[in-house]
């Protein structure tokens, strides 16, 4: 498997990004320009300013085309998904920019490809390619006469003509609901391309809606009116991060409860999952204190409680779930597993005393008891969520 991530940084919200700081950097030096309301207004845009002005003094403010309000700001925002994708154990093979495509070529090598076979016209200056004949309803633009420059649909195309070349068996998209009306039509340039559009799957989450108790927080990112998902992390923990936002379909709307994500109880399903590990944890450390060698095998046999067979099932679901959530590209189906597994084993934890004075069936018990940490500590590592001893 090879995780590789796209990283736009060419077109115009990079231009926006670039002329933002420069705004920025003039107020800085005491002008009194005003920053366009339909561009970036957030406190980050003046710091990455800042460190232009400090280091360059006003040598760029007359030069609003200067590369090096882009680059500063670009290298700054790039640099900050990299470090919360590390602090959320999210790590990628690759890192592609979208600006290769034209410094490679591959941008005209798609143009010139579909004027060749008929895929695309101009009209009004502008580049078209015929939609309408490749299983899309309408024609897209590809380069805008105006502006001239590509629209996104363009550079996906080569991105994902470049996969094709690259010889991926398999391509699995993730994208953001900003993507739905788009990547039919990329679909439809490499069916165009001749390329073998049923190896790429795509995968289109929903907007999050940020709740506090029953406000909801509201969001815009040029307006900086936004919770960053770093002060995300230091309001209620990666694990909790990483669970919320994977416990829901992809496709359905995701509520984030900040309240519930506080709270350390069972109502808050990551503090469920992990107090049932530790008490795991716990209850074998007292074995091992009253002599028990927790490390010798016991006879199921000796088991038939309702609670300890319920609990038995729903350990031999485990790798039916796992390997449902990689047919299906759903990890959720992990989490409402680990939620099932962390009931059943309260319920057998609470009707089925573990430490007897029968240390046959003592051992029998500590048997499901160590399968059922084995799974949890499975399930858990493979969401990316700890597994703590103590709690």
């Amino acid at each position: 498997m090879h995780r590789e991530y796209y990283y736009n940084d060419a077109g115009r919200q990079m231009r926006i990004l670039g002329y933002s700081t420069y705004v920025r950097y003039r107020q800085l030096l005491g002008f009194d320009d005003e920053m366009p309301e339909d561009y970036y207004q957030g406190e980050y845009i003046r710091d990455v300013a800042q460190k232009i002005v400090d280091e360059f003094g006003d040598k760029y403010k007359d030069d609003k085309d200067a590369q090096v309000f882009r680059q500063y700001a670009e290298g700054t925002v790039f640099e900050d998904i990299n470090n919360t994708l590390k602090t959320l154990g999210i790590k990628f093979d690759r890192y592609f920019n979208e600006k290769t495509l034209y410094e490679n070529g591959k941008i005209d090598e798609v143009l010139n490809k579909f004027e060749s076979i008929g895929a695309s016209y101009e009209k009004d200056g502008a580049i078209w390619f015929k939609g309408s004949k490749y299983g899309v309803e309408d024609d897209r633009v590809l380069w805008k006469s105006v502006a001239d420059e590509a629209t996104y649909r363009l550079p996906d195309m080569a991105y994902h003509k470049t996969k094709f070349e690259r010889g991926f068996d398999r391509i699995v998209d993730v994208f953001g609901a900003d993507h739905h009306a788009t990547y039919p039509d990329v679909i439809a340039g490499l069916r165009a391309l001749g390329v073998e559009t049923d190896k790429v799957e795509v995968v289109i989450h929903q907007f999050v809606t940020l709740m506090r108790g029953d406000e909801k927080v509201k969001m815009s990112t040029r307006k900086a009116n936004y919770v960053t998902l770093d002060e995300l992390i230091d309001e209620v923990g990666k694990d909790v991060v990483r669970y919320f936002f994977i416990m829901r379909k992809a496709q359905s709307q995701l509520n984030f409860d900040l309240d519930l994500a506080k709270k350390e109880g069972e109502e808050n399903p990551v503090f469920y999952l992990q107090y049932a590990h530790a008490r795991i944890c716990s209850l074998l450390r007292k074995a091992r204190a009253r002599g028990v060698d927790v490390d010798r095998s016991g006879s199921l046999e000796l088991l038939s409680e309702p609670e300890t067979l319920d609990l038995l099932y729903v350990l031999e679901e485990f790798k039916e779930v796992v390997q449902l959530c990689g047919e299906s590209l759903e990890p959720q189906h992990i989490t409402r597993y680990l939620e099932k597994l962390a009931t059943a084993f309260h319920k057998f934890y609470t009707e089925c005393r573990v430490l007897t004075d029968d240390q046959d069936l003592t051992l029998a018990r500590l048997e499901i008891v160590k399968a059922t940490k084995t799974v949890m500590a499975n399930g858990l590592n493979i969401i990316g969520i700890e597994a703590p001893e103590r709690m």
